[in-house]
């Protein structure tokens, strides 16, 4: 008697006739000309030219060694291996059509799985209000928050990880890569100039790259907003700055900047809750200060519903927050 894993392996063992090229397609068309009996009724039931169901057959057959159609008079009819091979086709093509049909369940359903990353300032000021929008219930997807501070050219890769990434990059920068992504804009966002109130600076209400070329600075590392406008200074003054600190928790940068001697930049609307007592801002003109704040996805993922939703849901809470 066979042993339970030989009966395993011989159901699944292919025979070695069948070389792996057969699609959906050309099994719906065996199992068509099964059923009908004419390549004619068969282009006529699948909406093709008879031609297109001849080189599908013929495509079919190149992949086999057994003939799976005979002529029977002026009809073509199918073979035993090809009734064989039909009916093992009708159960794919079922089993097709289950997995549709439960990929379309899955994209309609709202409260399906939907995971979000956010860069640090995004997902302090975004994520609290978010869960707020969205609310409870049954019908409310199921969000999995993570922060992920990661330089702009790298936020389009996490798209593989994340049904939604939360991006930032500089009004002037490249835009995000158009293949395979699909970009929400949320909000363009300027980021100020942040000094202690006790600054001479800070009884102006706007300032300039000369006002502030000559400052000690706390800015983030390489590759993030607040660099990017502090080089732009740099460049548009010729002038080179003195960067003290490289900070990219805001938190960390306001209270810095409150205890006085350097001076900062601060996005207008995440950092609110990253202000420390002493610190003020100010517009800086002259200069490109906004970074754009978009939403990244994959197209597939906006398919579901549950990711659209929220979606939909970080637009609101972001025009509430630039409001």
């Amino acid at each position: 008697m066979k042993s339970n894993a030989h009966l395993l392996d011989d159901s699944l063992s292919t025979p070695s006739w069948f070389d792996g090229s057969v699609n959906l397609q050309q099994l719906q068309i065996l199992r068509e000309l099964g059923a009908l009996g004419s390549v004619t009724a068969v282009a006529e039931v699948l909406h093709v030219s008879p031609s297109a169901v001849s080189q599908q057959l013929n495509a079919l057959q190149r992949g086999i060694v057994p003939p799976l159609t005979r002529k029977q008079g002026r009809t073509l009819v199918l073979t035993p291996a090809g009734e064989a091979l039909a009916a093992e086709g009708a159960i794919a093509l079922d089993a097709m059509a289950a997995a549709r049909r439960a990929v379309d369940r899955f994209e309609a359903a709202p409260s399906g799985v939907v995971t979000v990353s956010g860069f640090l300032s995004a997902a302090q000021a975004l994520f609290g209000p978010l869960v707020r929008d969205l609310g409870t219930g049954p019908d409310v997807p199921d969000v999995r928050f993570t922060d992920e501070d990661v330089a702009q050219n790298e936020f389009a890769a996490l798209t593989a990880r994340y049904d939604l990434v939360l991006a930032h990059r500089m009004e002037h920068s490249p835009p995000w890569p158009r293949s395979g992504i699909r970009c929400v804009p949320l909000a363009a966002e300027p980021l100020d100039v942040a000094l202690a109130a006790s600054h001479p600076l800070a009884r102006r209400e706007t300032l300039t790259p000369a006002d502030v070329v000559g400052e000690r600075w706390v800015t983030s590392r390489s590759g993030f907003s607040p660099d990017d406008v502090v080089r732009t200074i740099s460049a548009v003054t010729d002038r080179p700055v003195d960067i003290v600190h490289r900070i990219n928790d805001y938190g960390v940068a306001a209270a810095v900047i409150a205890a006085g001697g350097v001076v900062g930049m601060l996005p207008r609307y995440t950092s609110v809750i990253a202000d420390a007592t002493g610190v003020v801002r100010r517009p800086l003109e002259g200069v490109g200060t906004n970074r754009m704040i978009d939403l990244l996805t994959r197209p597939e993922n906006l398919r579901r519903r549950s990711v659209r939703l929220v979606a939909e849901s970080l637009q609101r809470v972001m025009s509430s927050l630039a409001a």
